[in-house]
């Protein structure tokens, strides 16, 4: 009996992890963005870190978005997407200091904070 009750709660927890995970990588996953143009591309103080900006066409359907990636220039890493925003075609890149950059007006700690129009 005990055994039974475990199970109803179990499955249906694992079952919404599952759903829940599946939408967080459908919609709001920034690995995925489009790749877009590249825009520009401005290198911290110290030349740790390049940021790259990408304007994306979704077509007729949305308007232009900007997605920023890092890259770790000192360590072997893959770029990471720390920035997208809609309805824009330009990125005003300013570093603030060698881990801080301000991107249209957004502050950002780099590399570990985001900015997702999404959230």
């Amino acid at each position: 009996m005990k055994k039974k009750q475990i199970m109803i709660i179990i499955i249906p927890l694992f079952i919404l992890g599952l759903l829940g995970y599946g939408v967080y990588w459908a919609f709001f996953d920034m690995s995925r963005l489009p790749k877009g143009d590249l825009i520009s591309e401005v290198s911290s103080p110290d030349g740790t870190y390049t940021l790259k900006a990408y304007v994306s066409n979704g077509g007729a359907t949305t308007d232009f978005a900007v997605r920023g990636e890092v890259n770790f220039n000192k360590e072997n890493k893959k770029p990471k997407n720390i920035y997208w925003d809609y309805h824009e075609e330009k990125a005003i890149i300013k570093w603030i200091d060698k881990n801080t950059v301000v991107i249209n007006g957004h502050e950002l700690s780099v590399p570990n904070e985001t900015f997702d129009f999404r959230r």
